[in-house]
C-alpha cells in the first residue's frame, strides 16, 4: 500500500510552510507581549494570564491567515497545477459528472445540468450526468421527475444524463456518492462531483480531465469556484472578494499545501479507483455532534487520499468553475453552523492512525477557524473583568514616600495592538490591491478606481459585520461543544431580501447582548467603553445591518469579470431557467383553469 511519505513536501513547499508557521508565531508573541506590557500596569493577575494566551491565539490565527495571502502575492514557486493544459488533445478517460441532490429546487438545479451539458457536447466532450437523489417526499420527488422530464426535452433526448432516487439514505452525501461508486464506478476512470448550485464549462473540464490523465498519481485535483448569480449588497461584496481576493489566497495555500492539498466537496475531479480504495469513510461511535456520520468529510476524503499515497492539488487558474453562495446573513450563518458542526467533529479523527502531519494540521486549522471566535469572545469578557477587578491603584508603594506614584496609562499598548490586529486583517488585502493595479488586473473589475471603492466596501461591510458574525459563531460553537446536534439541512438557496422585522427575529438576542454589554461597560469599565463601541454597536444595530445587506444592489457595485463578460455556461443556465420558470408557471395556471368548475 502507498504510504503518505511518497507526498513529501519539495523545497518551495517547505519554504511557504515555515514562512507562514514563523510569521504567525512572530505576530502572536508580539500581540501577547503588547497584553503583558499593558497588564503588568497594576500588577500581574489570573485574568492576564488567561487574556495573554488566548490573544496568542487568536493573533496566530489572523496572521496564518494574512500568510496565505501574502504568500500568495509572491512571484516565486509556481506550482505543477499551474503549468498550462492543451485543450487541443482528446481524452480517453470515460468520465461522469455527479450531482448528489437532496430537496433542492429541481427546476434551478436541472437547468444547470442542461447548461452544462450544452457546454459539455460543444467542448466536444463525451461525459455522462448522473443526478444522485436523496429527497424523500413524495411530492418533492415528482417535481424532480418533472424537472427531469424538461432537461431530457431540452437536450434533444439525451441518453447520457440519468436520474436516480436511492432508497437508503446513509452518510448524506458522502454516502450518495460513495453509493454510486461501489454500484457504478467500474464504469468510469473519472468521476466530477458537484453541488446543487454548481456550474461548469465544458473547457474546465476538458482541462481537469486531461490533467489527470497527466498525473497518474493525482487522486483528486480541486478548482477555485467563483461565486455568481449574487443580487444583494452581501452576496455581491461575497462575490467580489471570492473573484478578487480569493485567487490569491488560494495561491497561497496551494503553495503551503503542495500534494496534500484540500478538498470542498465540489466542483472537483477524483479518480474513482483511488477514492474507492481510500475514502470509505467510517461511521464514529456515539451520538451526533461528535458521534455518527463523519459531516465535513470532504477533508477527511483529502486526507484519506493522501494517507494512501495519492496527490490531491488544488488550482485556482481553472477557468469555468461556478457556484452560488447566501444572499444574505441569516443564511451564511445557518450554512456556517452546519459548517461548524462538521470541523469540530474532526476532534475526534487528530490522531487517526497514519495521516500525513500537514493533514492533521489542516484539521487543526478547520476546528480552529471556529473555535477562534469563541476565544474572541472570552478575550473581550476577560479584558473587561479584568478592569473591574483589577486592585486599586498604590500611590505610595514605598514607606515614608514623599511623592505619589501615577499608574501608566495603557492606551499606548492598547492601540499598537489594535493596530496589529486591524492591520493583519486589511493589509494582505490592500496588498492584493496595489498588486492588481500594477499588473492591470484591476481591468477585470471596473479598473482601479474601482476597484479601490469595491475593497474599501467590502472591507467596511465586513467590518460592520464582524461582531455579528462572531455572536453566531460563538453561539454555534457553544451549541455543539454543549452537544446539541444541528443536523445537516439542505441549503436555503435563492432567499430574497429581508424586512428590519425579520431580521430582528433572528438576531434579538445579538442586540440584548450588546445592549447589555454596553450598559455594563459603561458602569463598570468606563475607560474601555471607547475600544469596545466597534463591538457593541453593530451588535445594537444587527437587524438593521442585516435587513440593508440584504437588499438588492445595482449591477455596478462590487463589479466582478462575470457582470462584463457573463460566461456562456452562466448565461445559458440563465436562459433556460428563466424558460422553464416561464412553462412551469403557464402549466400551473392552466391547469388550475382546468379545475374551475363550469
Amino acid at each position: 500500500m502507498k504510504t503518505h511519505t511518497d507526498l513529501s513536501p519539495d523545497p518551495a513547499t517547505v519554504v511557504a510552510r515555515t514562512s507562514a508557521i514563523s510569521f504567525a508565531v512572530v505576530a502572536a508573541v508580539a500581540a501577547c507581549l503588547l497584553v503583558v506590557d499593558a497588564d503588568r500596569q497594576d500588577g500581574f493577575q489570573i485574568w492576564d494570564v488567561f487574556r495573554a494566551g488566548l490573544i496568542f491565539l487568536t493573533t496566530c490565527w489572523l496572521a496564518w491567515g494574512a500568510a496565505l495571502g501574502l504568500i500568495g502575492l509572491s512571484p516565486r514557486h509556481q506550482t505543477r497545477a499551474q503549468q498550462p493544459t492543451d485543450l487541443t488533445a482528446k481524452s480517453l478517460s470515460a468520465t461522469v459528472v455527479l450531482v448528489p441532490i437532496c430537496n433542492e429546487d429541481p427546476i434551478a438545479t436541472f437547468a444547470r445540468i442542461a447548461a452544462m451539458d450544452h457546454s459539455i457536447r460543444a467542448a466536444g466532450l463525451g461525459l455522462d450526468i448522473v443526478i444522485l437523489s436523496d429527497t424523500r417526499a413524495e411530492d418533492k420527488q415528482a417535481t424532480e421527475h418533472a424537472a427531469f422530464r424538461m432537461l431530457i426535452a431540452e437536450t434533444h433526448g439525451s441518453d447520457h444524463i440519468y436520474y436516480r432516487n436511492r432508497k437508503d439514505n446513509r452518510g448524506r452525501k458522502a454516502g450518495n456518492v460513495e453509493d454510486f461508486i461501489v454500484k457504478s464506478g467500474g464504469a468510469y476512470k473519472y468521476a466530477v462531483t458537484l453541488d446543487a448550485d454548481s456550474l461548469m464549462s465544458g473547457a474546465a473540464l476538458h482541462t481537469m480531465i486531461l490533467r489527470m490523465d497527466a498525473d497518474p498519481k493525482l487522486g483528486l485535483l480541486q478548482t477555485l469556484p467563483q461565486i455568481t448569480g449574487a443580487s444583494s449588497f452581501f452576496a455581491r461584496a461575497m462575490q467580489f472578494a471570492a473573484a478578487f481576493h480569493g485567487p490569491i489566497f488560494t495561491k497561497g495555500l496551494e503553495r503551503m499545501q503542495g500534494a496534500v492539498g484540500p478538498y470542498w466537496g465540489h466542483n472537483a475531479i477524483i479518480r474513482i479507483d483511488a477514492f474507492a480504495q481510500s475514502c470509505r469513510l467510517p461511521e464514529l461511535a456515539g451520538k451526533a455532534p461528535f458521534g455518527g456520520h463523519i459531516l465535513s468529510h470532504d477533508y477527511v476524503e483529502a486526507a484519506l487520499l493522501a494517507r494512501n499515497g495519492w496527490r490531491v492539488i488544488a488550482d485556482h487558474s481553472i477557468d469555468g468553475s461556478y457556484e452560488e453562495g447566501p444572499e444574505n446573513v441569516l443564511a451564511y450563518a445557518k450554512r456556517d453552523r452546519r459548517w461548524c458542526q462538521g470541523n469540530l467533529q474532526h476532534m475526534r479523527l487528530l490522531f487517526a492512525p497514519g495521516l500525513a502531519n500537514w493533514s492533521r494540521l489542516v484539521f487543526v486549522q478547520g476546528i480552529s477557524a471556529y473555535l477562534v471566535s469563541l476565544f474572541w469572545a472570552v478575550f473581550l469578557v476577560s479584558t473587561v473583568s479584568g478592569t473591574i477587578f483589577a486592585p486599586e491603584p498604590d500611590y505610595f508603594p514605598e514607606p515614608n514616600q514623599l511623592f505619589p506614584v501615577f499608574p501608566s496609562d495603557r492606551s499606548r499598548e492598547i492601540f499598537a495592538l489594535a493596530l496589529g490586529i486591524i492591520g493583519l486583517l486589511i493589509l494582505p488585502k490592500i496588498a492584493i490591491l496595489v498588486n492588481a493595479a500594477m499588473t492591470t488586473r484591476t481591468r477585470n473589475f471596473g479598473g482601479t478606481a474601482r476597484a479601490l471603492s469595491s475593497v474599501l466596501f467590502e472591507i467596511l461591510l465586513t467590518s460592520l459585520l464582524a461582531p455579528v458574525m462572531l455572536a453566531y459563531q460563538t453561539r454555534a460553537v457553544l451549541q455543539v461543544l454543549l452537544r446539541q446536534d444541528g443536523g445537516w439541512p439542505a441549503n436555503a438557496r435563492g432567499e430574497g431580501p429581508l424586512t428590519v422585522a425579520e431580521a430582528a427575529r433572528s438576531s434579538l438576542w445579538i442586540v440584548t447582548i450588546g445592549a447589555l454589554s454596553l450598559l455594563a461597560i459603561w458602569y463598570l469599565a468606563p475607560n474601555l467603553m471607547i475600544w469596545l463601541l466597534p463591538v457593541t454597536l453593530p451588535m445594537i444595530a444587527a437587524p438593521f445591518l442585516i435587513s440593508w445587506s440584504s437588499q438588492p444592489v445595482a449591477a455596478h457595485h462590487f463589479t466582478v469579470p462575470e457582470d462584463m463578460n457573463m460566461p456562456p455556461v452562466v448565461s445559458a443556465f440563465h436562459a433556460i431557467h428563466a424558460k422553464w420558470r416561464t412553462d412551469t408557471h403557464g402549466s400551473m395556471s392552466a391547469e388550475k383553469a382546468s379545475n374551475v368548475p363550469a
